[in-house]
C-alpha cells in the first residue's frame, strides 16, 4: 500500500510537505513542529493523546480557529497557524 504524493502546506508562513489524508498533527510533528501552542504560563504544547480527547494540539486552519490537529486530514494548500511565538 503506498502514500498519496506529497502536498504543500503553510504553516506559520512556510511551506510544509506533507501526504493528503494524512492527521495535521503527524504532518506538522514529521516536519519537526514539536509544539503548536503555549500554556497560559508560557508552556510549550505538543500532541499529546493523538486522538481528540485532550486539545493540546490546536490550531487554526484556513482562518477557523480551534482545530484539533490530529483530527483534521491534511490536504493541499491548507493555511496553519500555531500559537507557538517565532
Amino acid at each position: 500500500m503506498g502514500r498519496p504524493a506529497p502536498v504543500t502546506i503553510e504553516v506559520d508562513g512556510r511551506p510544509v510537505s506533507a501526504h493528503p489524508g494524512e492527521s495535521l498533527a503527524t504532518a506538522l510533528l514529521a516536519a519537526g513542529e514539536r509544539a503548536v501552542g503555549t500554556t497560559r504560563g508560557g508552556a510549550r504544547r505538543a500532541p499529546y493523546c493523538n486522538m481528540g480527547i485532550c486539545f493540546e494540539c490546536v490550531v487554526t486552519v484556513d482562518d477557523l480557529p480551534c482545530q484539533r490537529s490530529c483530527l483534521v486530514r491534511v490536504r493541499a494548500d491548507m493555511r496553519v497557524r500555531t500559537a507557538v511565538p517565532r
